[in-house]
């Protein structure tokens, strides 16, 4: 009985563990789209008054209508 009682107790403490280390990779996590955005690069790629599409009067407003 000592002997399972002991290892249900070490079984318990590596799911404990595992389960700090999984939580702790998960908050701490920085991908990389995440850090382009806080440094402001990847919104300089497009400017803000660009449209990706081919402006069509209907997605994209044209800038001058004649």
């Amino acid at each position: 009985m000592k002997f399972e009682t002991l290892m249900l107790r070490g079984l318990f403490v590596a799911c404990l563990l595992v389960c700090g280390l999984v939580l702790g990779a998960m908050v701490n996590a920085s991908p990389e789209a995440i850090r382009l955005a806080a440094a402001g690069s990847a919104g300089q790629l497009i400017s803000p008054t660009a449209c990706a599409l081919p402006p069509d009067g209907v997605v994209c407003p044209r800038a001058s209508n004649g």
